[in-house]
């Protein structure tokens, strides 16, 4: 059953639930944080309505900044005016913000601890169209093994919104990764939210698997844990916000406790949040980890909805390998 003390949305899983972009948690949470500190300031890469930057931009037009179609710049520049007491956030597709600008990521703002706020927008499979040179599927990646950086990715727009104002006040540099297509809304204002900390969205009495989820592919899995109780097979399911760093603790309980994980992220699973549950398993309590995700391979252009399924990323997909892991 959904854990109570999750505080998700009233009758989530017995009809259609609101979606929206996580994207939109990125709009609605600058404007939040700017409003709380007048140092906040946002940066657009010539994308300022699609990453939702612009929203920002309409409440505070002198603290918006414009450098085009430039993302080593955006990165640079962010960590100059950092340097000099702001808290910038960048704002950029994933492909191209950390994809093209990783290097300067890395030497102008890791490097020297600036708290910019990298904010990787349209990433994972559902940018779906736009095919596969804009469906970044290595950005946890190529940030999680970046020294000094906090990675975080929500899971619907409200968590979107807390992890952009979280990151206004942690005065260290941190990854958004933020998605383009409409998912469900699961989590609500009164949700529990702590960078670093895992939330167990649903709870059985006796479970076989534990199903660790990071970003919006958390609802496939609260479907797929719904299903399984109707069939008699129990789960947890556990949603990480935040990859680094990790909820250890979390981790290390299930593995000693239930002895069987399965990890799903929109996401290469090679060097993704996968392997970070995976590293943390064989350090300390080695049990069987399988990793869901997209298995070495690009994208494409199709429907969110169609790539989705041909990924095997979907609730029925969850459902089926539970049951091939615990024999059912």
């Amino acid at each position: 059953m959904i854990n109570p003390l999750a505080k998700l949305v009233p009758g989530l899983l017995e009809g259609k639930p609101e979606k929206k972009p996580t994207r939109d948690g990125f709009g609605n949470g600058t404007v939040e944080a700017g409003k709380e500190n007048p140092n906040v300031v946002v940066l657009s890469a010539d994308l300022g309505d699609s990453t939702r930057a612009a929203w920002f931009q309409k409440e505070f037009p002198d603290r918006y900044v414009e450098v085009g179609v430039a993302e080593q710049n955006l990165a640079t520049v962010g960590s100059g005016m950092a340097n000099e007491g702001k808290i910038p956030f960048i704002a950029s597709y994933a492909a191209f913000s950390p994809g093209r600008n990783w290097e300067q990521i890395r030497t102008t703002i890791a490097l020297n601890n600036m708290p910019v706020k990298v904010c990787g927008m349209h990433a994972g499979i559902q940018t779906g169209p736009d095919g596969a040179t804009h469906q970044m599927l290595e950005d946890i990646a190529l940030m999680r093994a970046m020294p000094n950086m906090i990675v975080m990715v929500p899971g619907d727009a409200e968590e979107g919104k807390k992890c952009a104002v979280a990151a206004a006040r942690n005065n260290r540099p941190t990854y958004i990764r933020y998605g383009r297509a409409s998912e469900p809304v699961f989590t609500t204002p009164e949700t529990p939210f702590e960078v670093g900390k895992a939330l167990n969205l649903w709870e059985s009495a006796n479970p076989k698997v534990a199903i660790f989820t990071t970003g919006s592919i958390a609802y496939q899995a609260l479907v797929a844990a719904k299903t399984l109780a109707e069939q008699g097979v129990d789960v947890i399911v556990t949603h990480f916000h935040t990859v680094k760093p990790i909820d250890r603790e979390a981790i290390i309980t299930a593995a000693k406790n239930i002895g069987k994980i399965i990890t799903l992220e929109e996401h290469q699973t090679t060097g993704g949040f996968g392997s970070a549950v995976a590293e943390v398993v064989t350090e300390e309590y080695p049990v069987q980890v399988i990793r869901m995700g997209v298995q070495d391979e690009f994208g494409q252009s199709g429907e969110a909805d169609e790539l989705m399924e041909h990924y095997k990323l979907t609730a029925p997909h969850i459902v089926a390998k539970v049951k091939s892991v615990t024999g059912v």
